[in-house]
């Protein structure tokens, strides 16, 4: 699959060497522009259609998040390619798919690139169309504490749940809300064999529930309420591998 790129550096020698490196060794990526400060950058982000941008942390005029914050809803993959690696954290933050430092790797430069070509082409099949899940409905259940006891819940009432700090929100299909004391990933881990993916940090939805997969600034999914729930860069792949 083909993507359209752009590189986003200051230094000349270094976009002609990233250049370079994606031309001989990741031959599906055409890169359509350069640009050497973030106001060039704004100008080719937005009268371009774009598939994934190489992204430097320092340069003239501002960094790579002051970019991405005056770009606002994203519609492409971020790979940022820096020599500090302080900015890793800031990165996930910001929903970048992959994180190369200089000197470039030429195996990690193609691994970001296969990452990133899968995710394309997932969310190009899906699209905005309504999805069907690959898995069957599982009518499971699920245990949840009380004080005076347990509730039963059936799985696959369950639409989403939410993180709380050392709290989860558990939402329904029936509207209704549960809170219990137990942390996201205790739930993660004993509802992984029913048809659940954490999409975010903050979010594990019911994949049976889900109606639409959206573009963005890593992706979104509407489950069948009309809860809109972003995904992180980081989960959108194990997300799009439960549909076809």
């Amino acid at each position: 699959m083909k993507l359209t790129a752009i590189i986003v550096e200051d230094e000349e020698t270094s976009r002609q060497i990233l250049k370079n490196y994606l031309q001989k060794y990741c031959p599906n990526i055409n890169v359509i522009g350069e640009a050497a400060n973030i106001n060039e950058a704004l100008v080719l982000i937005r009268n371009t259609d774009l598939d994934v941008v190489f992204l430097d942390v320092e340069m003239p005029y501002g960094n790579a998040f002051d970019l991405l914050e005056k770009i606002g809803d994203i519609n492409f993959e971020t790979i940022f390619v820096t020599a500090y690696n302080h900015y890793a954290l800031d990165a996930l933050n910001a929903h970048a798919s992959y994180y190369l430092m200089k000197p470039i790797s030429i195996n990690e430069l193609i691994k970001a690139v296969d990452y990133v070509t899968d995710i394309k082409i997932k969310e190009n099949a899906l699209q905005d169309e309504v999805i069907v899940s690959k898995t069957s409905n599982i009518s499971g259940k699920i245990t949840i504490p009380q004080q005076s006891g347990f509730e039963v819940l059936n799985t696959s009432d369950i639409m989403y749940c939410k993180a709380d700090d050392n709290y989860t929100e558990i939402y329904l299909n029936n509207n209704k809300r549960k809170i219990v004391s137990k942390t996201l990933k205790y739930f993660e881990d004993a509802l992984s064999n029913s048809s659940f993916a954490r999409v975010h940090k903050s979010y594990l939805v019911n994949v049976n529930e889900v109606v639409k997969y959206q573009k963005g600034k890593g992706g979104s999914v509407v489950l069948s309420n009309g809860k809109e729930i972003m995904v992180s860069a980081s989960k959108k792949a194990d997300l799009l591998s439960y549909f076809k």
